[in-house]
């Protein structure tokens, strides 16, 4: 692996970073997320496990880019509106 590719990916793992807490930075303040059995935060917590890259912020970068990635392939709005079969 090059310098210029270890770089590059610094950068990706900044502006994805950069990115997520972009979109928690606009949750409502007094509003808590609930993340498995770990607990709840508010999103200057989020934020902050984000910024530190630790385990809890890997999930919800993790979380996030799911969330994205349905959204831009479509599958999330096809689950809105296509009934799902029981």
């Amino acid at each position: 692996m090059t310098e210029e590719t270890k770089a590059s990916e610094h950068e990706t793992s900044k502006d994805i970073k950069e990115l997520v807490i972009a979109r928690l930075d606009v949750l409502p303040p007094g509003k808590k997320v609930s993340i498995g059995s770990v607990g709840e935060f508010d999103k200057n917590e989020l934020i902050e496990h984000v910024r530190k890259d630790d385990e809890i912020g890997q999930k919800i970068i993790e979380v996030e880019l799911n969330y994205l990635r349905a959204l831009k392939e479509g599958t999330l709005l096809n689950k809105l509106l296509v009934p799902q079969e029981e």
